[in-house]
């Protein structure tokens, strides 16, 4: 029996199709908590450390959250607790993987771009081929599968690039369970086909007007939901952030990322990579595929935060360069705070980047010096973007695009036979808008914006303006697969 979820997911050669290993039982791991030799974190309290940094009071993590929650968090850590070692539940989530995301996700040698640049040659995990889009579906399915098996009905979450609030709507249409988002006003606006989307599966998107209206704004509005609902609802937080036990929570989730790089990194050049490389808001895309290689000593792991407008101005959110230690969202961490403990407001052209805080792995993968921490600016971001778009064919979100600029910038600076394995977490449709807008070009959501009549007009906006309030009346509430 396998020791770990995705050792039953890992690609194999001898089989016409990998993913039926997901339908084999005697393939089901005992446990999704299986720690990695000789990293045993967080402890019992959900505390990363002890970590050498006197402002960290010795961990990262851990639980700060109003009395009213207590007991709501108890029962999660509970039930997670005994659902990560449930064979069914394993099951559940294996096929779920398989058959409705598409797992595994494949590496992709982008041969075009290493040999344009010169030096080490660049491999992508496309997370960006996931149904939904991005690596957020990992982690929302198996916080739905629990939500179902604890009686919840109804699902909040909250969303920054509007991809984690897609794939809460996705599956929670699949489930037929309620769904709220919360989003920023100002994402709303940026990300708007993520929004419609998030309509179209049913969701009702509440926009934050409060704060920067990102997406620390958004997360405080869902707390404050989940403390006035505690009985009937089940927040899915998106990234490794909040109390214990979600940044453990996630992670494991997500780990199925980088579970399926140690096999096919070999697979594919021999050997594991020289450097893995993920971009950084609130982590969850890079905790997933750094964590099974933190036991590789000789595996880079590189972390690449929005530097805005540059480090050295107000205008970023290079929260690990340029924070220091402190509470927000029930956890300890690095945060960008002013000398009296005040959240600054952040800055990036990413809506998912766009974050004052970081998941206390993170902050203590830094302090102990496994993974190191860099930043991308907006405009290193944006080249990147339309390069990979240029030599490769493949649009990348911006999020991920920050983790392609380093990429871009260190292969010269490396030998041919070295590999850089870069994490494409998510794709760039919900991107184009702005991308055209800030490259000066002409672009249009939709034709009705650029004074065009489309085909079927009054009729099918009818038909649309029908289903929809169809769909608003019955909601998400019952049906679905069971």
């Amino acid at each position: 029996m396998s020791s770990r979820l995705s050792d039953s997911l890992r690609p194999d050669s001898r089989l016409p199709d990998s993913r039926v290993a997901a339908d084999r039982s005697g393939d089901i791991p005992a446990s999704l908590t299986t720690p990695l030799e000789g990293y045993a974190q967080p402890d019992a309290a959900g505390r990363f450390g002890p970590v050498p940094n006197p402002a960290a009071s010795g961990y990262y993590g851990g639980r700060f959250v109003a009395e009213t929650l207590i007991h709501a968090l108890d029962e999660l850590n509970a039930a997670y607790a005994r659902y990560s070692q449930d064979p069914e539940f394993i099951r559940e989530f294996q096929y779920e993987l398989a058959h409705f995301v598409g797992r595994p996700s494949p590496i992709y040698h982008a041969k075009r771009l290493s040999t344009e640049l010169g030096g080490a040659q660049i491999f992508l995990k496309r997370e960006d081929l996931n149904h939904t889009g991005a690596h957020k579906v990992n982690n929302t399915i198996g916080q739905a599968l629990l939500a179902r098996r604890m009686g919840k009905k109804r699902v909040i979450a909250e969303t920054g690039a509007g991809q984690h609030g897609v794939a809460t709507a996705t599956i929670c249409a699949r489930y037929g369970m309620e769904c709220v988002v919360y989003m920023g006003a100002e994402d709303v606006k940026r990300q708007s086909p993520n929004v419609y989307r998030m309509n179209l599966l049913g969701a009702t998107v509440v926009p934050v007007e409060s704060g920067s209206r990102t997406l620390k704004d958004a997360l405080n509005e869902a707390m404050r939901d989940w403390v006035t609902n505690i009985e009937s609802t089940f927040y899915i937080i998106g990234t490794v952030a909040g109390p214990h036990p979600y940044p453990m929570m996630v992670r494991d989730f997500q780990r199925i990322i980088g579970d399926e790089c140690l096999v096919q990194m070999p697979e594919m050049t021999g050997r594991q990579p020289d450097a893995v490389i993920a971009c950084v808001g609130g982590g969850s895309n890079a905790i997933g595929i750094f964590y099974p290689y933190i036991p590789h000593a000789g595996v880079r792991l590189i972390g690449v935060e929005a530097a805005g407008q540059g480090v050295d101005t107000p205008r970023h959110a290079a929260t690990l360069t340029a924070g220091s230690p402190g509470v927000l969202h029930g956890n300890r961490t690095y945060l960008l705070q002013d000398d009296n403990g005040q959240i600054i407001e952040t800055h990036s052209i990413s809506a998912g980047l766009d974050y004052p805080g970081v998941g206390p792995e993170h902050a203590y993968l830094k302090d102990i010096g496994r993974a190191e921490y860099v930043g991308a600016t907006d405009a290193e971001a944006l080249t990147a973007f339309h390069r990979l778009c240029r030599t490769e064919g493949i649009i990348p979100a911006l999020e991920s695009s920050h983790a392609l600029a380093h990429a871009i910038k260190i292969a010269p600076t490396m030998r041919p036979d070295q590999h850089l394995l870069v994490n494409l977490s998510g794709r760039g449709d919900k991107d184009i808008g702005t991308v055209a807008d800030l490259s000066g070009a002409t672009y249009f959501d939709r034709p009705s914006m650029a004074g065009h009549a489309v085909k079927g007009g009054a009729e099918l906006s009818a038909a649309g303006a029908s289903a929809t309030s169809a769909t608003s009346t019955t909601g998400n509430t019952k049906g679905g697969a069971q």
